[in-house]
């Protein structure tokens, strides 16, 4: 019989054998824990039937209709399952842990494959999130500044650097801005972005400091999990300055090598609070082939919207204002002058 392990059990064995998630397409599409691999039970429409027949008929009629359905396929997915084995063994889930994940289990145990299950299934595992949240007091450090600072790759060059780093423009395949599809891949759902946030943090070392970068709830299409955003709007924020024509140098080189066109949309989406003049001037601006005017009007307004998000905020821990773009370097003066605030700040905190 196949034995029952905990999310955070489940989670740690994964870096080692293969998940195997037995739900439909469609709720692995929605949301699965990143890395899992898809070996559907029942496809979404024989799911519904089951469903419907276990309301109507009772929980036997519907088992009936179940085998009738995975009875012809038994042999491809115990196949699948001992190529995907690893050592002989395999972790599988369901939605709660029932009848599904129990069956495939008994399956892949028939032809020797040792199976695990994850206890309380996919909705168990979206719990643990939220409760790892709760559990930890995380040093959490957001960095904040004005559009075009170059907040990113700083990012980047302190991960290179050896700082724990969560990137949530880069899990949600979006920059956070009007043109931030741009370049970008297909953004995941919501619940997916909230597992792949949950697999990094996982990895990481909450007493030590987790660099990340200052942004709205919503990034594009998807969202910051509630509990984790309320945890970043009250983390310390360190502010990140670069002089203004070298923030419209980064946004020339950023954006001026895609087509007018796609441009030209991403203006129109702040038309209303860019106001009609300025968009009309942005256009004729793009329409001319002068970037460097498009990102200096486009500027106005992220830089007036940025103080008002600023003003909501508590009072910066610390401000470092750069002349020169060069993110390496601004990683290591961040890291330097963080080190005393920091400290200061736990004091604080803790008194």
């Amino acid at each position: 019989m196949a034995n029952s392990l905990s999310p955070y059990d489940f989670l740690s064995a994964s870096e080692k054998y293969p998940v195997v998630d037995v739900r439909t397409p469609s709720e692995y599409a929605k949301g699965h824990i990143p890395g899992a691999v898809n070996l559907p039970l029942f496809s979404d429409e024989e799911r519904a039937v089951v469903g419907t027949i276990y309301k109507k008929q009772g929980r036997n009629q519907a088992i009936l209709k179940g085998l009738e359905f995975i009875g012809p396929g038994m042999s491809k997915m115990a196949k699948e399952g001992l190529e995907l084995s690893v050592e002989g063994k395999l972790l599988v889930h369901c939605w709660r842990g029932g009848m599904r994940s129990a069956s495939m289990a008994w399956l892949f145990e028939t032809v020797g494959i040792d199976t695990y299950l994850l206890e309380g299934g996919y909705k168990a595992y979206r719990a643990s999130f939220r409760e790892m949240l709760k559990r930890w007091k995380w040093n959490f450090v957001v960095l904040g500044g004005p559009t075009g600072s170059g907040k990113t790759d700083v990012l980047k060059a302190l991960a290179v650097q050896g700082e724990q780093v969560l990137d949530l423009e880069g899990l949600a395949n979006h920059k956070g801005s009007a043109f931030g599809a741009l370049g970008q891949e297909k953004q995941p759902t919501s619940e997916q972005f909230e597992n792949d946030i949950h697999e990094v943090l996982r990895h990481f070392d909450p007493e030590r400091i987790i660099w990340v970068e200052g942004e709205s709830h919503s990034i594009g299409r998807v969202f910051i999990p509630d509990m984790l955003f309320e945890i970043l709007m009250n983390s310390p924020l360190v502010m990140f300055e670069l002089e203004r024509e070298k923030r419209l140098d980064r946004l020339v080189k950023e954006y001026g090598c895609f087509d007018k066109e796609l441009l030209a949309q991403s203006v129109k989406k702040i038309q209303k609070r860019l106001g009609g003049l300025r968009t009309k001037e942005a256009l004729e601006a793009l329409d001319c082939g002068n970037y460097r005017k498009v990102a200096d009007i486009t500027l106005q307004y992220y830089d007036k919207g940025y103080a008002n998000s600023l003003a909501r905020r508590k009072k910066p821990l610390l401000v470092i204002e750069e002349n020169e773009d060069n993110p390496d370097a601004s990683a290591v003066k961040l890291k330097s002058e963080l080190s005393y605030a920091y400290n200061r700040y736990q004091r604080e905190t803790l008194s």
